[in-house]
């Protein structure tokens, strides 16, 4: 059995326990929670290009930093990127990102259509 101790919050999460679909929903969803990240995206998206050089130069960050950010979304597949020479070339992954997305809408349309009314005083907006 596999646990994740989560620092944080100092708790042990079986992971096992939750089916594979879900897993990777809350691993898409912990890559893209982060603002920088987005922006990556974000950028690149409104390029309409592939990225060649130091996206950096683009954004308020350290080239570390966007390095460290770079290979996350790498990881998760969202985006590539190709060496050529000295410089990496970064794409959008269009057909992966089409693929979590329809898989957000899928598990949030279940949600949405649960149609449960709450009778607390707090409204949900």
């Amino acid at each position: 059995m596999s646990y994740v101790c989560d620092i944080k919050h100092s708790v042990m999460i079986k992971t096992e326990v939750f089916d594979i679909e879900l897993q990777e929903l809350a691993k898409f969803a912990k890559v893209i929670s982060n603002p920088a990240r987005l922006a990556i995206l974000k950028y690149l998206a409104e390029t309409k290009t592939c990225i060649s050089g130091d996206i950096s130069d683009q954004l308020p960050l350290s080239r570390t930093t966007v390095s460290q950010h770079l290979k996350e979304l790498r990881d998760m597949g969202l985006i590539h990127g190709e060496i050529d020479g000295l410089k990496i070339n970064y794409c959008l992954c269009g057909s992966t990102i089409e693929e979590y997305l329809e898989k957000f809408d899928y598990f949030f349309e279940s949600i949405k259509s649960a149609n449960i009314s709450c009778s607390t005083e707090s409204v949900c907006l």
